[in-house]
């Protein structure tokens, strides 16, 4: 399989899941903010959920343009993280519904540590496969950010039982440091 068919399906899947999100968004019965407020929490979960998809959108795109070829594990392991963001409209939809109750926004938090695993798997395929020496692999580097960020999901998962505002920061601050382009790789790309 070519790494442009690979990149169309994850295009596709991505796109599905933002659909399913915004269609779980229940349009209010009156025309007043009375009628609004109950959504509230359900809109931050989307816009939350909205973002994290488009930065691992985002840095799929950044990744895949430093990769030459791909092979089978780079296909399961693209596979697997498609799996894990797969299931943010799920998590998205019961934390917002649900008000940010402990036990979703915990859920919530496996699933990041899910998708951010996985993400890591698929960049570690890709680095086996480019090599030590590749692109990549300079852009890359010690990953700071990728072990900063598993480690604040991993926090607001027992988090979410003391406190789920702590648990949504940390989700929130994870967005923040992400939502940027992956400097690293625009700046190898340009070089």
């Amino acid at each position: 399989m070519s790494k442009e068919r690979m990149l169309a399906f994850s295009d596709g899947v991505i796109a599905v899941l933002i659909t399913i999100m915004v269609l779980e968004l229940k349009v209010p019965h009156a025309a007043d903010w009375a009628a609004v407020a109950p959504l509230v929490p359900v809109f931050l979960t989307y816009i939350l959920s909205y973002v994290v998809l488009g930065i691992y959108w985002n840095n799929h795109h950044h990744m895949f343009q430093l990769c030459h070829r791909i092979n089978g594990m780079i296909l399961w392991a693209n596979l697997h993280l498609l799996f894990w963001l797969s299931l943010i409209p799920f998590v998205t939809g019961w934390m917002g519904e649900n008000h940010f109750a402990a036990l979703p926004t915990a859920a919530y938090g496996v699933v990041m540590v899910g998708a951010a695993l996985s993400y890591t798997i698929l960049q570690t395929a890709i680095l086996r496969e480019e090599g030590p020496d590749s692109k990549l692999a300079s852009a890359v580097g010690s990953d700071r950010k990728g072990k900063l960020s598993l480690v604040m999901y991993v926090a607001a998962i027992p988090l979410a039982f003391v406190n789920e505002l702590l648990s949504d920061v940390l989700y929130a601050s994870v967005a923040l440091i992400w939502f940027l382009p992956d400097r690293r790789i625009e700046k190898t790309i340009q070089h």
